[in-house]
């Protein structure tokens, strides 16, 4: 999330521009209280569970419940600051100032801390806190707004992503659907890569089945992809988020589990991932 402050007025924005103003109030709040005239953050909303990790399960259920407090907002850049344009400044530098910006700040605010070197054994240990993996960027790189090498996200776990296509319908008892049909683009065709049909609450499957079938269409979007009985297809507008094990040789994922829809990703720019 992109975070704007013009005095006692405080913005947020998803990476496709969407506004987000009105869910995190309590995080507002805080940016308030520190007393800035004008700054942009780039950040990320979390929820934090029990053992101090973020989950993304946890975030999009509160989301779901349109709940507003209890959001914590992890800071990790600074881009302007009462009147001055940071994004062609280092980044460590960036990260000084925003230090200093954020000397106090606790509980909705967090100063999202970094290591320098040691990369491997940084990776190592946030896999042994089953944390979903590490963000390694170069110091000295200026801030784009676009994706660059100058970043690059190192997964403990592979999970990226995916487009729903379609459901199988349940013959198990289990209500809403059987299992998720989910395909990625490969040069701008949209390619079969395997079902989820773990990770949902009972909940989600019939709040999920309700919004594919007002998305319901009459044939398959899939460009490529092997033939499926049962099926409900619909309109690749929906992506969701997906814990796997691996990618098989016939480029299907194996094990997988349904984390959450993600609302602030296109349909569009969701592809194969590679490690």
């Amino acid at each position: 999330m992109l975070c704007r402050v013009h005095g006692k007025r405080i913005k947020f924005y998803s990476r496709n521009g969407l506004d987000w103003s009105s869910k995190f109030q309590n995080v507002a709040t805080a940016l308030q209280k520190l007393g800035i005239k004008t700054a942009l953050f780039d950040g990320e909303i979390v929820i934090v569970d029990a053992r101090g990790r973020s989950s993304f399960q946890q975030l999009q259920r509160s989301m779901n419940r349109k709940t507003r407090s209890g959001f914590t907002y992890a800071i990790f850049d600074l881009l302007y600051l009462n009147g001055y344009d940071l994004r062609n400044v280092p980044l460590i530098t960036r990260k000084e100032l925003l230090a200093q910006v954020l000397p106090h700040a606790g509980g909705e605010l967090r100063f999202s801390e970094h290591f320098q070197g040691d990369g491997a054994k940084v990776f190592n240990q946030a896999c042994r806190y089953s944390i979903e993996g590490i963000v390694s960027k170069l110091a000295d790189s200026l801030y784009q707004s676009d994706r660059t090498k100058s970043w690059l996200k190192v997964k403990c776990s592979k999970r990226q992503e995916f487009v729903i296509v379609g459901y199988t319908r349940s013959s198990n008892g289990l209500p809403g659907f059987g299992s998720l049909i989910l395909a990625v683009y490969e040069k701008r065709k949209l390619v079969y890569a395997g079902r989820v049909g773990t990770g949902f609450t009972f909940k989600q499957r019939k709040a999920l089945k309700a919004h594919l079938d007002a998305i319901a269409r009459a044939d398959s979007p899939l460009t490529e992809g092997p033939r499926m009985r049962n099926v409900q297809w619909t309109k690749p507008s929906l992506v969701a988020e997906v814990a796997f094990t691996e990618w098989t040789g016939d480029k299907s994922i194996r094990h997988p589990s349904f984390q959450g829809l993600r609302e602030d990703k296109k349909p569009k720019d969701v592809v194969r991932e590679p490690a």
